[in-house]
């Protein structure tokens, strides 16, 4: 993921910053609860595309920069 573009890019629900999860290609807010997917190298910036976290995800144990 490139770095400048996540700079910019943010939760189309909660206008919150995202984090980049490498080993599952998605980005996540942790405000909203909401994973967006990474297609291709594209993110797919949905709510309707869009994975709801589980509860210990919502804590940041399993995501990685």
């Amino acid at each position: 993921m490139d770095k400048q573009l996540l700079s910019i890019l943010v939760c189309p629900v909660s206008k919150a910053p995202l984090e980049y999860d490498r080993e599952k290609q998605e980005l996540v807010c942790r405000a909203s609860g909401l994973a967006y997917p990474i297609r291709d190298g594209i993110p797919v910036m949905l709510e309707s595309e869009a994975r709801q976290l589980g509860a210990d995800e919502t804590l940041g144990a399993n995501h990685r920069r």
